[in-house]
């Protein structure tokens, strides 16, 4: 078994010196198989079968699926909130440590590597690839839920930490204090702790494909501790669990974004809300992100990344003109100070009695942040050769934190407004999926804004769906990242079936039960891979 230091040649070249690797290599290599697909066995034999299975048999059994996947959720959110919590912490104080460190100063792809993309083509494909359905889903629906059920009222234990968020009209019933908890309690689950995991994934990935020589794939990054044996088994499930979480954290939020665009589309047209509706809409948005497939990389995912940036950042100056402009802009900074303030009781993992909140949203926010860890941490990785550590974590965590923080303080402080000013309350007793689109309906130009969020709904699934099969497809044909289309295209379809079973089975929270179960055993996994990803740094010149 290779050494940790035979990564490297002393002089700091991606050149693998240990001859057990270059066996280990050969064995990863994948082989075209049958349709043209560009095969790497065991990974996508395994991976590929399961997902067929777990299709057929959920929509043969859907009654005692739907059933299943209700109890699957409550029992590992119930039971394993505490190590959700405590591994985003473990995440989020990774990062932050290594932007001050000097491993800092590595830079990604060898000391002389230049980046590959400008500054507004690399975030306009981070933020498309990295978070679009669930803005448009939660950007409103969160702060209103939190609002008006979790967090309106407080309890205050005598160590200071909180125990019990009472319902507005509660303990409290500020409707000042409860906005800005509500606030804070969403920039919490779209702030720093779910782009800390995308960050050490796409860290870990970008070290060791583009500084070590190492394949694009998740077991690259356990070679510091596995040595030869990620060529093997040890290699094989990694992968193989990657691929289930990328899936189905996928599958999720293509449920949530028919669900949405189905809800909209109801709103604006009358279109009736029904699963088959629901299904229809899959279809045709799979359908949609199999021409983004073929199209390929540059064509497909770069150009309506940007597109969809555009329309996106026209959406947002038009709430924040139209809606309370200066109560968006001082929110935006007293929303951050409320998040910050509130961060040590929010993130705490120890004996929180808030069972709604930890578990009913906290729970499953951090497990389909993981689940989505692959897909976006490998493409993220794709398009970061050449920036250093520090701009690298910098630019992923913190920069995209600030622009969900500016998203939600206009979206959802927009809807707060029409509440607490307005006496709106449309917008509190609306379905999740319709709270969007009932906060326009206050606002001008409602048909075109609404309009306009299911066209932004649709185009940032076909984004996620292109670039997630993009990685699926690098991971199950061993690292290579030029397989060929058709295999892509199998796995795009698949995201689709998937969602549909899933839908069929048990709703939303079928496809939430999913996200939560693959999320649990690939967090012990990235605990791991970060714990490689810092080795693999401390071993890089800088």
């Amino acid at each position: 078994m290779a050494e940790d230091n035979d990564i490297l040649t002393p002089d700091g070249a991606a050149d693998v010196i240990d001859t057990d690797y270059e066996i280990g290599q050969d064995n990863i290599q994948a082989n075209i198989g049958p349709f043209g697909l560009d095969i790497h066995n065991p990974v996508f034999l395994i991976s590929g079968l399961t997902i067929v299975a777990f299709v057929f048999l959920t929509l043969a059994f859907k009654e005692d699926a739907g059933e299943l996947f209700g109890h699957l959720r409550g029992w590992l959110t119930s039971t394993f909130d505490w190590f959700f919590l405590s591994a985003g912490n473990i995440f989020v104080i990774l990062c932050l440590g290594l932007v001050v460190s000097p491993l800092g100063k590595v830079r990604l792809g060898g000391m002389e590597a230049k980046p590959d993309f400008s500054y507004s083509g690399w975030f306009s494909m981070l933020f498309a690839a990295g978070m679009g359905i669930g803005l448009m889903f939660y950007g409103v629906a969160e702060p209103i839920s939190h609002f008006s059920s979790s967090m309106g009222g407080i309890t205050v234990g005598e160590d200071g930490v909180r125990t019990d968020w009472a319902p507005l009209g509660g303990a409290e019933g500020d409707s000042a204090k409860a906005s800005a908890l509500a606030m804070a309690a969403t920039i919490f689950h779209w702030g720093l702790h779910p782009w800390a995991v995308y960050a050490i994934v796409a860290l870990g990935l970008a070290l060791f494909a583009y500084n070590k020589g190492l394949p694009l794939t998740i077991r690259s990054m356990f070679y510091p501790i596995f040595g030869e044996r990620v060529w093997g088994w040890t290699g094989h499930v990694i992968d193989i669990l990657a691929v289930f979480a990328t899936l189905f954290g996928l599958a999720t939020s293509l449920g949530l974004g028919a669900s949405q665009a189905n809800a909209g589309l109801n709103f604006l047209f009358g279109m009736p809300v029904s699963d088959t509706y629901k299904i229809l809409l899959i279809i045709g948005i799979t359908a949609l992100a199999l021409t983004s497939v073929v199209a390929g990389l540059e064509a497909g995912v770069k150009r309506l990344s940007e597109i969809n940036m555009v329309l996106a950042a026209l959406l947002l100056l038009f709430v924040i003109i139209v809606g309370p402009t200066l109560a968006i802009l001082t929110g935006f900074v007293d929303n951050l100070v409320a998040y910050v303030t509130e961060l040590p009781a929010l993130s705490n993992p120890i004996g929180r009695e808030d069972t709604n909140f930890s578990q009913g949203w906290t729970s499953f926010y951090w497990a389909w942040w993981i689940s989505w860890s692959p897909f976006v941490g490998m493409f993220i990785a794709r398009v970061s050769r050449g920036r250093t550590v520090r701009e690298f974590i910098t630019c992923v965590l913190l920069i995209p934190s600030l622009v969900c923080v500016l998203w939600m303080t206009a979206f959802g402080g927009v809807a707060l407004d029409q509440i607490i000013k307005d006496g709106y309350m449309a917008v509190t007793e609306a379905p999740l999926e319709l709270k969007l689109f009932t906060m326009f309906k206050e606002l001008p130009l409602t048909m075109i804004t609404s309009f306009l969020g299911i066209v932004l709904v649709i185009v940032f699934f076909v984004t996620s769906s292109d670039s997630g099969s993009l990685v699926i497809d690098t991971i199950t044909a061993g690292g290579k990242v030029d397989a060929p289309t058709p295999q892509r295209v199998f796995w795009a379809s698949f995201e689709g079936l998937v969602a549909i079973a899933l839908l069929l089975g048990g709703g939303l929270t079928a496809l939430q039960a999913m996200a939560v179960s693959t999320g649990f055993p690939f967090a012990i996994v990235l605990l791991v891979a970060a714990f490689a990803t810092v080795k693999g740094l401390m071993s890089e010149p800088r």
